[in-house]
């Protein structure tokens, strides 16, 4: 079978990881985590955001908490954004959506890492290809995305009033 390219990639960089097969197709985080031996919390979602007309950015979110679009937008410093369409996902990550990892972009994008994925200290993030996925410490892929700014991203759940 072939190396997935972000496996490739974080060879080249030496960082510890291993790869992972799922036996059948992956169709929700849960399944994810489950097939992986993982907590939904270690799964890491890979999303990309159209910033203006040729500038994106990558968010690494861990499990299936929401994104404040308020915090990204201050932290992007632009009133609106968007969430890319399939095409522009691969035309600047090289990955077909469902499959994108931070590592071996087509294009140069600013990433940034949502401060609950280094809370784990073992992740799993997406390869480049269908139904498979790299597995690896959080503090190795925090090293590994030199330049990586971490943020505060998620959406807070308001406690129940009496």
């Amino acid at each position: 079978m072939d190396q997935p390219p972000v496996s490739l990639a974080l060879e080249k960089l030496n960082i510890p990881h291993r790869v992972f097969r799922h036996e059948t197709p992956v169709d929700s985080l849960e399944k994810a985590a489950s097939d992986r031996g993982q907590r939904p919390s270690q799964v890491v979602r890979t999303i990309l955001f159209r910033v203006t007309e040729d500038e994106f950015a990558l968010v690494l979110a861990a499990g299936p908490g929401q994104i404040s679009w308020k915090a990204l937008r201050k932290i992007l410093g632009r009133s609106r954004i968007t969430m890319a369409t399939d095409e522009e996902v691969f035309s600047v990550t090289g990955y077909k959506v469902g499959t994108v990892g931070p590592f071996g972009l087509a294009k140069q994008t600013r990433v940034l890492i949502e401060a609950g994925v280094l809370k784990e200290e073992e992740i799993s993030i997406g390869s480049g290809m269908r139904n498979t996925a790299v597995i690896l410490k959080s503090a190795d892929l925090h090293l590994a995305l030199n330049g990586a700014e971490v943020v505060s991203l998620m959406e807070t759940e308001e406690p129940n009033q009496p």
